[in-house]
């Protein structure tokens, strides 16, 4: 939501400086100049990134307009239902809670922490370290290097992703200065024809250069970051998660391991002791 709004308000209080200075719209509409730099900065990202990555950044581009950050509820929820599976494991012993790792989707205590049931991979994270601590007795310092390469190789896929946009964003004004090269040219070229058509053509290669710094630094370097915000705040869920399953596998009780977790959420959004405290306590009681 507030990636439209930043957009609208680029685009209106650019557009409204122009039109206020006593700029004509009609003149920025360069169709040449668009097609220049555009294709040139989409050949580009073609030339410096390969398919998957290219489908990881259409994927995530349009996950800036409708993501929503993990709230303080959301967490209260998966710490919830971490904790009451693992006090069934604890009362009938690990493999009491196999049929819900195994079908997390079947699962009536992982579905009600909707935002981890429905998010694939943290799911499948949680799951499948589940599945090594169900399958043999690992020791905690083995679990934690298992889970971490899984978090670090999470990291190197997608860090990328808004490395690869933040190129494109710092060529943009390059390629600006491109098309305005090539619109000097045209000028020079038509000299003879008059000064309203020297005028025209230099007030074409000028809006090049524009193009090309504001669509940098107006819409893609800020695209490319916020990608990477959302990106960082994946691995840190996946650091939360991580945070509860070893401290558990410690032989920490439930509630203990969920508060070492706790602490492991960002400000913003996490819950307070008290808050945790109420909500695990609701859970035993029913």
């Amino acid at each position: 939501m507030f990636v439209i709004i930043g957009i609208v308000i680029v685009i209106l209080a650019v557009i409204g400086g122009f039109t206020f200075a006593g700029g004509n719209l009609i003149l920025l509409i360069q169709i040449a100049e668009f097609i220049t730099i555009g294709g040139a900065a989409i050949g580009s990202l073609l030339i410096a990134s390969p398919l998957p990555l290219l489908k990881k950044i259409a994927g995530y581009i349009p996950q800036t307009f409708s993501h929503k950050p993990n709230t303080k509820e959301d967490y209260i929820q998966m710490l919830k239902a971490f904790s009451e599976l693992f006090l069934i494991a604890q009362r009938e012993g690990l493999l009491s809670i196999e049929k819900h790792i195994e079908n997390p989707e079947k699962s009536e205590i992982l579905k009600k922490a909707t935002r981890f049931a429905d998010d694939e991979y943290r799911r499948n994270f949680f799951c499948d370290t589940m599945k090594v601590m169900l399958a043999s007795s690992v020791p905690p310092h083995e679990l934690e290097s298992l889970m971490d390469s899984e978090i670090e190789t999470f990291e190197k896929e997608h860090k990328p992703i808004s490395e690869g946009l933040v190129r494109v964003g710092d060529s943009l004004p390059g390629l600006g200065i491109v098309a305005a090269v090539l619109g000097i040219i045209v000028t020079m070229a038509s000299i003879s024809e008059g000064a309203e058509t020297v005028g025209h053509h230099v007030a074409a290669a000028l809006v090049g250069t524009f193009l090309g710094v504001l669509l940098s630094y107006g819409f893609v370097n800020p695209i490319a970051a916020n990608i990477g915000l959302i990106v960082e705040e994946e691995v840190q869920d996946l650091q939360i998660i991580k945070s509860y399953i070893l401290a558990y596998s410690k032989g920490n009780p439930p509630f203990v391991a969920a508060e070492i977790a706790r602490r492991t959420i960002f400000s913003d959004e996490r819950p307070t002791f008290q808050e945790l405290e109420a909500a695990l306590r609701n859970k035993k009681e029913k």
